[in-house]
Parts: C-alpha cells; structure tokens; sequence
C-alpha cells in the first residue's frame, strides 16, 4: 500500500467560473491558475502522484506549457490515472477537504464525488469529499482563495 498527500491553494480571481472537483459553481467568483483553477482536483493530482513517486503536478503539466493554458483539470486526471495504472499501482481510495469560507459546499458534495470517481475509474464509495471553513481566520477566512487537502491510498500489484 502507497499513500500520498495532496495539497494546492488559489486565490479567488474576479470573472473567472469556479470549478471544484470538476463540477462548475455557476455565479461563484473562479479561482486564479493556468488551467481552470480547480484547486480540488490538483490536490488529488499531487496526492496521486505522492503515493506513486511520480513528481508534483507541476512536473507533469507546467504553467509554462501554453498548451495548458485553461486546461480541464478533470482531462490532467484522467491522464495522471493512466500515468498511475502504467506504474502498477491501483487507486484504493482517496480523502479530501475543502477549506473554504464560500461557496457552500455541500449541496455540491455528490457531483464532485461521482465527477471524481468517474474521471479515475473508481467506485463512488471509494472518493470522500468533506468541506469546512476556517471560521474566519487566515486568508481562506477572509474569502480571498481555497485551500484543498487530498490524501490517496494506492495498492501496488
């Protein structure tokens, strides 16, 4: 068994459209970043590639690569799951938290979890998604970004 952690942060950016987990907030401020800015799935990502000893997401898709500039960071997850099965290990199960003042998460919580099963090809029981805030303080209390937590457990054959 393999375990790897996930960590990424984004500052909100005005006229940008919010994407968590692959799933879109529509009438929510998006998160700055090259690709769509999906804070949660790149802390999937880098904890995937943790537990395999893969490198960070940066390695594998760099903001320097014009090519990725808005890219669907449920697309770079499909490709890191290939990446992962290639290197002989298998996703068990994977945890992650939302940190965030707004927007409110759970009425969202399922959509993230299936769009996230669904893109690594696992089963639905098998992907946690939780929220929380940090009542007020820091910059994730002064609603000015997200912060993402994930932690992966992968089997190696």
């Amino acid at each position: 068994m393999r375990i790897g952690q996930g960590y990424d942060v984004h500052p909100f950016e005005a006229g940008r459209k919010l994407v968590l987990g692959g799933v879109v907030f529509d009438g929510e401020t998006g998160l700055a970043g090259h690709s769509d800015g999906d804070a949660l799935t790149h802390a999937v990502i880098d904890s995937l590639l943790g537990a395999a000893a893969l490198g960070d997401i940066g390695t594998h898709f760099p903001s320097s690569d014009d090519r990725l500039k808005g890219a669907d960071s449920i697309d770079l997850l499909r490709s890191v799951t290939k990446l992962i099965a290639a290197s002989g290990c298998r996703v068990v199960n994977l945890d992650c938290t939302v940190i965030a003042e707004r927007p409110r998460m759970t009425p969202r919580v399922q959509e993230m979890r299936q769009r996230l099963a669904l893109a690594i090809g696992i089963d639905l029981g098998a992907v946690s998604v939780k929220a929380t805030t940090t009542d007020g303080l820091g910059f994730v209390g002064r609603a000015e970004g997200i912060a993402v937590q994930a932690i992966a457990l992968l089997d190696s054959k």
